[in-house]
């Protein structure tokens, strides 16, 4: 997770510590598309991780799911995340599991970070660029992220899609699509459509909070236009969560596989690539 986008609004902030605070995303990732979203995500940082030990900083890392799963690789994780309360939740963890400890988990702001120039192998940003809705505001998380890279590191940073709740209304997920039907869930969908804001209705109180929904070509310029090599935009979920019965496919071992090996087939598409809720953008320094 992360922060306001125009570094103004304190309504906005306010909106997204307190979606956060409540642990809304603590489970994410173990329920519905969640689940995709996960098992996806690491294959994909899998293949930026080097068989050595590496310095990696989880910027807006939430409760830490990442984190965790990579400090039981072996690498050096820092936890840096703006919510008070996703920060006592993975402290509290950490000291109950008391194994594959994270080096450090500390209350951080994606857009000045307390690290050393080139200290990091690896930079998450898995939830910030969502909640800076002013471009300036992620350009300067991306140079950050990059002030705080060694040279040749690479940097990882997650978009939600610009199409994502309109497919996710039109889907099987959403309640037989009344949504569609529904003025102002039609007024939160044309504004993401036309402008990439995302403002969540006060009659849709679990939405998201506040946030911005990329296209793929603008993650991709955010990263360059910061000054990194842009390497590759990938789907994660692609478009397989769309099937009728997600649900059942997943927990079946090889339906499963079979959805994963397709996400994985065409996570390059570019004509699909905006079909997928969520984008991982990678680039180097």
């Amino acid at each position: 997770m992360s922060y306001s986008g125009n570094r103004g609004t304190e309504q906005d902030l306010e909106q997204i510590l307190e979606y956060y605070n409540a642990g809304t995303e603590k489970d994410r990732l173990t329920r519905g598309i969640g689940v995709i979203e996960w098992e996806r995500s690491k294959v994909i940082i899998s293949r930026y991780l080097s068989g050595n030990k590496q310095v990696i900083y989880d910027v807006g890392g939430g409760t830490g799911v990442y984190s965790r799963w990579l400090a039981e690789l072996g690498h050096e994780v820092h936890l840096l995340e703006l919510s008070p309360s996703a920060i006592e939740y993975a402290r509290n963890l950490q000291q109950e599991e008391n194994t594959f400890p994270l080096h450090s988990i500390e209350v951080a702001d994606a857009r000045q970070l307390l690290r050393p120039d080139e200290s990091a192998d690896l930079v998450l940003l898995m939830g910030p660029l969502y909640h800076l809705t002013a471009r300036e505001e992620r350009i300067a998380a991306i140079r950050e992220a990059a002030r705080v890279l060694k040279p040749g590191g690479i940097l990882i940073a997650a978009g939600i899609s610009r199409f994502s709740s309109t497919l996710w209304g039109l889907s099987v997920f959403g309640a037989k699509n009344e949504f569609i039907d529904d003025s102002v869930f039609f007024g939160m969908i044309r504004r993401e459509l036309t402008e990439g804001q995302h403002i969540r209705p006060e009659e849709y109180p679990h939405f998201i909070s506040r946030a911005f929904f990329h296209l793929p070509s603008e993650l991709k310029g955010e990263l360059t236009d910061a000054g990194l090599t842009h390497l590759s935009t990938a789907a994660v979920e692609g478009p397989v969560w769309i099937v009728p019965a997600f649900s059942e496919k997943w927990n079946d071992p090889g339906s499963r596989e079979a959805l994963m090996q397709i996400s994985s087939l065409v996570e390059e598409q570019e004509s699909l690539l905006g079909m997928s809720p969520h984008m991982l953008a990678i680039a180097r320094k």
